[in-house]
């Protein structure tokens, strides 16, 4: 006798591409074929199909709970006689290294900023700058476990976040360099109580249990307003690493200021070798023991597939 099996119950309603697409409703489009060529990253290409299915809708969504956070903090306002404090609205996006979160989060900074019937001043910050310069990991031996828990300044981050949503109006956030691979000395990225702001990096989601060190036991996700969460296969992820390593070897490496400076000359097979190294000791590592453990938790998951493209979509109910 065939007995129907009944999916698990789930906190996300799924939506395939087409579906979701259609939710844009009257969303217009903002960015030109130019604008979305300027925001794409090294190696993926996205086209404006990609940007009108599947960020338009998420953008319209996005206005949703922006107005209804707007509406909340009106009536706090009222309820406390006071209208001098501004609270950013915080975006996160999460996901695995090459899996396309800093173009995710340069997409729906254009949108959000362009909305036609009130501009939205929209800032971006990823959590690369709150890494220990590399002179402190060195000290800790941590240089092979950059992006790991441990290599962040997990206080600097939290206190940022924590000013951020208290209202404080100038604010500002170390910044790094891919180039260096490390922190700039001396340079700051000014946050000046900005609408929105999108917090962007691999550990937007991560819990206290990831930072045992933590003395608050807060989370980063608990100044999110509403958190994304980029989701890719890892053989795909490998994929795109490798293609990304092939591009920069044949332009940032060879700039003399880059910290992989050697990797330039390497061969097509030692590229691949060492790419691949690369990935199956750290990046692997990370994605498996740190990063896919928290994209349950985020309120939106995006799915690409090949070409990265987003092939589903997971809203948070």
């Amino acid at each position: 006798m065939y007995t129907m099996k009944i999916p698990p119950p789930s906190p996300y309603i799924l939506f395939d591409r087409q579906t979701w697409a259609s939710l844009r409703d009257s969303e217009p489009m903002p960015l030109t074929e130019k604008d979305v060529v300027k925001l794409q990253g090294i190696e993926e290409k996205i086209s404006i199909d990609e940007v009108t299915d599947i960020y338009l809708p998420l953008s319209r969504l996005l206005k949703l709970y922006i107005d209804s956070n707007n509406t909340r903090q009106r009536a706090l306002r009222k309820f406390l006689g006071r209208n001098d404090v501004k609270i950013p609205f915080v975006i996160g996006i999460a996901g695995s290294v090459s899996a396309g979160k800093s173009t995710t989060a340069r997409i729906l900074q254009a949108l959000l900023s362009r909305w036609p019937e009130h501009k939205k001043r929209v800032q971006l910050v990823t959590t690369d700058g709150f890494l220990y310069p590399n002179e402190e990991l060195e000290k800790r031996g941590l240089m092979n476990r950059k992006g790991f828990p441990e290599s962040y300044d997990i206080d600097k981050l939290l206190n940022f976040l924590s000013d951020l949503k208290s209202g404080e109006p100038h604010l500002s956030v170390p910044v790094y360099s891919h180039l260096f691979y490390d922190i700039i000395p001396n340079e700051q990225q000014a946050i000046e109580q900005p609408d929105i702001l999108i917090l962007e990096g691999l550990n937007v989601l991560q819990s206290s249990i990831d930072y045992p060190d933590n003395p608050n036991r807060m989370f980063v996700s608990d100044f999110m307003d509403f958190s994304i969460y980029v989701d890719v296969s890892e053989p795909l992820l490998e994929y795109w690493y490798i293609k990304r390593f092939f591009k920069l070897r044949e332009s940032a490496f060879n700039d003399p200021n880059s910290y992989f400076r050697s990797y330039a000359q390497l061969s097509n097979k030692e590229a691949i070798r060492t790419a691949h190294a690369i990935w199956v000791s750290i990046n692997k590592k990370n994605l498996i023991e740190n990063i896919l453990p928290t994209r349950e938790r985020a309120n939106l998951i995006l799915t690409k597939g090949v070409n990265h493209a987003v092939d589903y979509v997971r809203l948070r109910k």
